[in-house]
Formats: structure tokens, sequence, C-alpha cells
């Protein structure tokens, strides 16, 4: 299983990307690691749109706080929410959280395929929406570029991270 963890050690926020396609065999991998992600009671409330139009990748910057590398990636994938209601038990609404899950998914996949991704939680949903068409009672809960990245990713880079010491804790807090 050191190929999962060298894929997570690969994965950073890449800001700058190549101006090439990414392969439709790899972009349809890391939607497959999307859509096989748990969620909540099963509910797979996502939906995701998969921008590839440049003018609508150029239209998404000022939505994105004028963040112009979003125009810059080849493909930009929008993670929606279709049920937004459940809450689960815990208190925690299941959405956020399923989308989470699952655009987390599609960042180790891309990783494992060379291709960097930036998670973009810098926009207004409501610009983001007119601009991709999303209905009302659909929320954008994330955004995600894609695309291959200027400098190779590599699992040997350091990442500044705590010590598991600082941030694990047996049995109870302590």
């Amino acid at each position: 299983m050191d190929r999962v963890l060298d894929a997570i050690r690969a994965r950073r926020s890449v800001r700058a990307f190549r101006n090439v396609a990414i392969p439709e065999d790899a972009l349809q991998r890391i939607l497959e690691a999307g859509r096989i992600a748990p969620s909540a009671r099963n509910i797979q409330e996502w939906r995701f749109i998969v921008v590839r139009d440049p003018e609508t990748r150029r239209r998404l910057v000022p939505a994105c706080a004028n963040q112009t590398f979003v125009a810059e990636a080849p493909v930009v994938i929008a993670g929606c929410a279709t049920v937004t209601d459940y809450v689960m038990r815990c208190g925690q609404p299941a959405y956020a959280i399923d989308l989470a899950i699952a655009i987390d998914h599609m960042t180790i996949q891309a990783a494992a395929e060379g291709i960097g991704t930036c998670w973009i939680g810098a926009f207004y949903e409501d610009k983001v929406r007119e601009v991709l068409g999303v209905p009302e009672g659909i929320r954008v809960v994330q955004l995600l570029c894609l695309g291959v990245p200027e400098e190779p990713l590599d699992p040997d880079l350091p990442k500044k991270r705590k010590a598991l010491s600082e941030i694990v804790v047996e049995d109870r807090w302590a």
C-alpha cells in the first residue's frame, strides 16, 4: 500500500499547469475515484460538473476571488450536492463531508496519475451557480482544478506538517 501513501505524499496544491489536455482515460479514473467514495446513508448526493470549455473557465475566475489559475487549469470540477437537508446523528450536515471525501478521493487518484490539483474553497457560490447554470436547491460545495503540473509531483518533497505526536492521543483527550 505504499503506492497510496506515495500518491498522498505527492499531492499538493498546484496553481501552475502546462497547456496540455488531461488524458481522457486518466480523467475518467479520477471521476471514478469520486464516484466510489463513501457517503452517509449511501445517499451519493453528489453531481460533478466537468468544465473544460476555456471561456467558461475564464468566466469562473471572478467567481473564484480572481484566482487566474482557475482559467489556466484544463479542467475544473464543481462538486455539487443534490441533498442538503440530511444531518447525521453527530450533528454534522452530511453533504459537505460527503463531497469532501469524494473530492479528496479524486485528488489522490489524480496524484497517482501525475495530475496536479488545487482544491478551491475561495469562491462565491452564487456567482459559480450562475456561470455553471446550477439550479436552485443544489449547493456548489467545492471546486477542483486539474492539470498537468509545471513541476512534476514528487512524493519525496517535504510538506510542512505537524508530527503525529502533536496530533494523536490515545483513548482520551489528554
